[in-house]
């Protein structure tokens, strides 16, 4: 410890305590959003290592913690099932790892800065839907018999409305008691009468919802067999008789898949979102970090690649920075990375020693705890803010959803982007030109540079103007003006004396051989 330096050796008695919480949130959602992706359980935990023994050291940020994120639960799910195995994609997640280090070194820090907001909204908004639907099974303890529960979805969203009406049949009453505890347990601790308390808020909510679970069963076990969760809807991590068989459950990813094309479609889908979502969550540690740190993007695009390019090397689901984890780190207190990389070595503890214990966890449980995670990422609140801003917000956010969940994640973001950027070319052709009435007299006024784009509306707006009218066009804000908008206001000039109207022109320079006004 004396090796540290002073700022980290003097913030140890908050980062401590911070780690232990951060841990005992990430816990359970590295299991759960394993379980989500369809991926091993183990891929989880081997994130969450990563994300701090690795990430939080190459890392600029001090508060950010990383490890397997919700958002991409969407894309790992239907990769795996793509790309025919976990090896396949452990590949994919290599190279998305090598592609964010590309980005870094390119200085694409700003990635996020070029897609709207609302698009962004959109697809968090359609993975928080999406990712409810995947959770119902493992919430109500539906049994898909042979299939096994990697089965649950297997084109995002779309078999997963066909598997609810069967998995509401196949309830389990006692899975299903254990997810409505659950959620009245992590819905109830967000509440202000719990938040007023110092105390209350240091306790997590996922791991209350955790314990209640795991004590349900042992007592319905002992009391009530009917109630009981059968074990292979409990958690089952590989058993571990000593520490030195922990290395014995890397993966190594397929190295024969790179001949795959669509392995390289996953990598750069991958690479795209997770950073993304890096960028999104640093934003947001910046904004909540008490010191107002900053911290430089593109160093966090290269150490979200490095954690990438390892965790797919030895098995672990892909990671990204992840705001969940990074506020609870700092309304636990944490003030540096110490308490990241504390959080990964408790996981890496746990999973060594508490085995036994962590395979007694419902998948119920787990469900609750994603459940609540969609709801989050798609609250109605979140609907009525988007309608609220205007359609040209709404509706690209709206489409995105519907593509997402129709189609898949890659072609829900290019519609979206698409849709949005329609709503921008509407609103810059709109801004570009003004058209003023006062009586007969018009003011035609070029607010900013013109280009081909804005022809369309430029003879809309002159198609509008009646005839007897004295017409202004006003050129001194544009630096620029298109030759198509000149010859545009060219056949305006010559066909204004058939309509009786006086034009004049003002800082527009016009094509040869015609005049300044008629």
């Amino acid at each position: 410890m004396n090796s540290l330096p002073r700022p980290y050796l003097e913030s140890l008695r908050y980062d401590i305590p911070a780690s232990i919480g951060v841990f005992l949130v990430a816990l359970p959602l590295c299991l759960g959003i394993a379980l989500a992706s369809g991926a091993p359980l183990f891929s989880g935990m081997i994130a969450g290592m990563v994300g701090g023994l690795v990430v939080a050291w190459a890392s600029g940020s001090q508060l950010s913690v990383s490890g397997p994120a919700a958002g991409l639960t969407v894309i790992v799910f239907s990769a795996i099932e793509t790309l025919g195995g976990f090896g396949p994609f452990l590949m994919s997640v290599v190279l998305a790892g090598v592609i964010q280090i590309a980005l870094g070194y390119a200085r694409a820090g700003t990635i996020g800065a070029f897609f709207p907001s609302a698009v962004i909204k959109g697809m968090l908004a359609a993975i928080g839907l999406i990712l409810i639907l995947k959770q119902i099974p493992h919430a109500t303890g539906y049994d898909s018999s042979m299939e096994g529960d990697e089965s649950y979805m297997r084109d995002t969203a779309g078999m997963a409305f066909h598997q609810l009406a069967d998995a509401i049949q196949g309830i389990s009453w006692g899975a299903t008691l254990v997810t409505l505890v659950a959620l009245v347990i992590l819905f109830v601790w967000e509440a202000p009468f719990i938040r007023r308390h110092a105390f209350l808020r240091m306790i997590p909510a996922p791991l209350l919802a955790v314990i209640w679970g795991i004590l349900f069963n042992a007592w319905a076990t002992r009391f009530l067999p009917a109630l009981a969760i059968e074990p292979k809807h409990l958690v089952t991590l590989p058993p571990l008789s000593s520490p030195l068989e922990f290395l014995h459950q890397f993966r190594l990813p397929d190295f024969s898949a790179l001949g795959n094309p669509a392995v390289y479609k996953t990598a750069i889908v991958l690479a795209v979102v997770a950073s993304l979502e890096t960028l999104l969550s640093i934003e947001a540690v910046d904004k909540l970090d008490p010191q107002k740190r900053v911290a430089p993007t593109n160093r966090e695009l290269k150490a979200q690649g490095l954690g990438n390019l390892l965790s797919g090397m030895i098995g672990g689901l892909p990671i990204t920075a992840v705001i969940v984890r990074s506020s609870a780190n700092i309304n636990f207190g944490g003030r540096t990375r110490i308490s990241c990389f504390l959080h990964s070595v408790l996981l890496l503890l746990a999973v060594l020693f508490l085995g036994g214990l962590l395979n007694t966890i419902p998948l119920s449980c787990l469900a609750a705890i994603l459940l609540q995670t969609g709801y989050k990422l798609a609250k109605p609140s979140l609907f009525r803010e988007q309608f609220a801003k205007g359609w040209n917000q709404f509706l690209p956010f709206l489409i995105t959803i519907v593509a997402i969940v129709a189609e898949d994640l890659l072609v829900g973001i290019a519609i979206g982007m698409a849709i949005g950027l329609l709503f921008v070319l509407k609103a810059n052709f709109q801004h570009s030109i003004s058209l003023t009435r006062h009586g007969s007299s018009y003011l035609l006024r070029f607010n900013k540079d013109v280009s081909f784009l804005n022809k369309a509306y430029l003879r809309q707006l002159l198609a509008s103007i009646v005839h007897d009218a004295h017409v202004t066009i006003d050129g001194r804000r544009a630096r620029f003006v298109d030759q198509d908008i000149l010859e545009t206001i060219g056949d305006f000039l010559k066909e204004a004396p058939d309509r009786r109207i006086v034009v004049t022109v003002e800082e527009v320079a016009l094509p040869a051989g015609i005049g300044s006004s008629h």
